[in-house]
């Protein structure tokens, strides 16, 4: 596994690709602008990352982290993700993406519908419930006593494990909370959502401060979680 497809280059996409440049990962970047519009992000990233469509960046990586606003979905290309593993860092926010009738009702999940567009890949949910500036500064080496940990979920036992590897790759564990199914439990507004990785005063937006957290933190947060329709 060397390279690592980008389809959306915002916040969480640029700092996922920079990670991954400094673990020795290739990158391949896109965005709905154009490869021309992340021509100073490639050059910052240097020799090891380049620009293209989002057809090129899901035909060249090795796993593939989609990473744009959840009503977008359904642009991302199915044919060029066949039998691989995706990365899917989506949220729901209704504001944004517009009403979504079976996230209202809670009968899906955002990954699981990403999963439902692209049926022949293997869909984890990773680097949803994590600012940006948080998943950059806590990055530590494997062993590192200040490692944090950060979620997935998925069907697919080989691609989470895949996806454990990037993880700690980029400087993180990884905790497996199960099937895509329960990725609902790291989802917006929950104990385990982005708040969980601030040392900021509760209400503090974005964090200014951002604390470790290990396993038995985030095993706490997520099991506190609540269905929006019992809050």
């Amino acid at each position: 596994m060397t390279t690592i497809g980008l389809i959306g280059a915002g916040n969480i996409g640029s700092t996922v690709a920079r990670l991954a440049v400094e673990a020795g990962y290739d990158v391949v970047l896109s965005n709905s602008r154009g490869p021309e519009t992340l021509a100073d992000l490639v050059d910052e990233l240097g020799d090891r990352a380049r620009a293209a469509t989002p057809q090129e960046a899901a035909e060249a990586g090795d796993v593939v982290v989609v990473t744009i606003p959840l009503k977008a979905i359904d642009q991302v290309p199915v044919e060029p993700l066949r039998g691989k593993v995706v990365i899917d860092t989506n949220n729901y926010y209704p504001q944004r993406d517009g009403q979504i009738a079976a996230l209202d009702d809670e009968s899906t999940t955002t990954a699981e519908l990403l999963q439902a567009h692209l049926p022949e890949s293997k869909v984890v949910k990773g680097f949803n419930n994590i600012n940006y500036g948080a998943l950059r500064e806590l990055a530590r080496p494997h062993g590192d006593p200040e490692r944090s940990v950060l979620a997935l979920a998925g069907d697919d036992a080989d691609a989470k494990a895949t996806v454990a590897q990037v993880y700690d790759d980029l400087g993180y564990d990884a905790y497996d909370v199960g099937p895509l199914s329960e990725g609902w439990r790291y989802q917006r507004d929950l104990p385990a959502y982005a708040q969980l990785y601030s040392a900021d005063p509760p209400g503090t937006w974005p964090p200014q401060q951002h604390r470790r957290v290990d396993e038995a933190f985030l095993v706490e947060q997520l099991g506190k979680a609540k269905r929006y329709r019992d809050m």
